[in-house]
């Protein structure tokens, strides 16, 4: 059995569950850990369900089963003399690890942001049908069926700025923050082409991105869809005709979930800093230093 621990935000868990519909392509017996990802998470908490997917859970038992967790006296004693026989692997690098596709017992902790994960076609269209919401089965708030129509008639960008959680104390050193450099670059680089271009901000600092990105032709989207804004965010973000990224998993499927093949798709160079991150990137992005 292999079994995927799921945790972070919903575009990690959304590749967590990509790599389970891979594996399961492959005829694996896979399971999804939903609870022990985020025991010391106070933040997050599982989010598939919203998008309406089902998917084998793992029990408690057959988590400890494969990580060797046992608390009984004589497990304690036995890993104490001989050590842990476990199945865990972490994932060490962002980086493509092909051997995650030919185990056959694991328990895999990681976030496995690649497409190389998930290549085969049924699996891509699996997943596309999976994550692909229509606008009336998640959109109640008027405001977003404004904006859905003004992405729709003009030559629309998502442009996602993610600051408060990489700009707190625990996350600066960690996340790069995409630089007011970085996006006027990516501005100017798809006005070359579309001089006409609308940009719609998607933002967790609203106020901030009002100060800094100023004009007729941008646009800070404001929703207000309750459980559901995040998945409306995607939506939104992914009908729009080019991206400008940061540097996060929710940017990289909305950008993903766009099957325009005339897309400008503009990433930072830099993902993050404690791990190399080459493999996230995919054909169609172009990197511009943040």
């Amino acid at each position: 059995m292999i079994i995927i621990q799921l945790k972070g935000g919903m575009g990690n868990q959304m590749f967590q569950y990509a790599l389970y519909r891979q594996l399961k392509k492959l005829g694996r017996e896979v399971k999804i850990d939903d609870v022990t990802g985020f025991v010391d998470d106070k933040l997050r908490i599982p989010v598939l369900q919203r998008f309406g997917i089902e998917y084998d859970r793992a029990s408690k038992a057959e988590v400890v089963k494969l990580t060797d967790s046992k608390m009984d006296i004589f497990s304690r004693i036995r890993r104490k003399l001989t050590g842990r026989k476990t199945f865990r692997i972490d994932e060490e690098e962002g980086m493509f690890d092909p051997r995650i596709l030919e185990v056959e017992d694991a328990y895999l902790v990681g976030y496995w942001q690649s497409d190389k994960y998930f290549t085969d076609e049924e699996v891509e269209r699996e997943l596309r049908d999976a994550f692909e919401k229509r606008p009336q089965d998640i959109m109640q708030d008027s405001v977003s069926w404004t904006i859905l129509q003004q992405i729709e008639c003009c030559e629309s960008v998502s442009l996602h700025i993610r600051r408060t959680d990489y700009v707190d104390a625990e996350h600066n050193h960690i996340h790069n923050i995409c630089t007011e450099k970085y996006y006027k670059s990516a501005i100017d680089e798809v006005r070359n082409t579309y001089p006409s271009a609308v940009f719609f901000i998607f933002t967790d600092d609203k106020e901030w991105c009002r100060a800094h990105f100023r004009g007729p032709n941008f646009f800070v989207v404001d929703l207000d869809e309750d459980t559901n804004t995040d998945i409306a965010e995607m939506t939104l973000m992914s009908r729009c005709k080019h991206h400008i990224m940061a540097n996060s998993s929710f940017s990289w499927w909305a950008t993903w979930l766009n099957d325009n093949p005339s897309k400008i798709v503009i990433a930072p160079s830099k993902w993050i800093n404690n791990r190399k991150m080459d493999d996230i990137y995919t054909s169609r992005m172009k990197k511009i230093a943040i």
